[in-house]
């Protein structure tokens, strides 16, 4: 897997990442390219998935903090990846119109999920609305 991170001077910096790196097999190597130079390092599979957890963390702080103001969409018009604005983050799964009435499963950032009824016309507010393409 490769993507591109930028280095604090603003330069794209290629990053790679293999299973099964040079010195076991048990073990994911990172490189990271040019401009700063290579960089190569590697980790336990654990490790690669804290990380990947964390970084999953950040980039949801972030694109929260990036949309402070809520926007209030119909129960109708939610879609997969709008997540509710409160106290709790909840993430929209699924939406299932009958007649004046919406279905809408939720899941929790703890992993449960459950699913609420609205009135197509109630209004709800979005802390993030899902961006295009998602």
């Amino acid at each position: 897997m490769g993507v591109e991170i930028m280095d604090a001077d603003g330069r794209a910096a290629p990053v790679e990442v293999i299973a099964g790196a040079a010195g076991g097999p048990s073990l994911i190597a990172v490189r990271i390219g040019p401009p700063a130079g290579r960089s190569d390092w590697t980790c336990t599979p654990e490790a690669a998935r804290e990380l990947a957890a964390a970084l999953v963390r950040a980039a949801g702080e972030t694109e929260d903090a990036r949309s402070a103001r809520p926007v209030t969409v119909k129960a109708r018009e939610l879609l997969r990846g709008d997540v509710r604005d409160g106290g709790r983050a909840m993430t929209v799964v699924s939406v299932k119109a009958d007649g004046g009435t919406v279905q809408v499963t939720w899941t929790s950032g703890a992993g449960r999920s459950w699913t609420q009824g609205y009135d197509a016309d109630a209004d709800i507010a979005l802390r993030r609305r899902r961006t295009e393409g998602r």
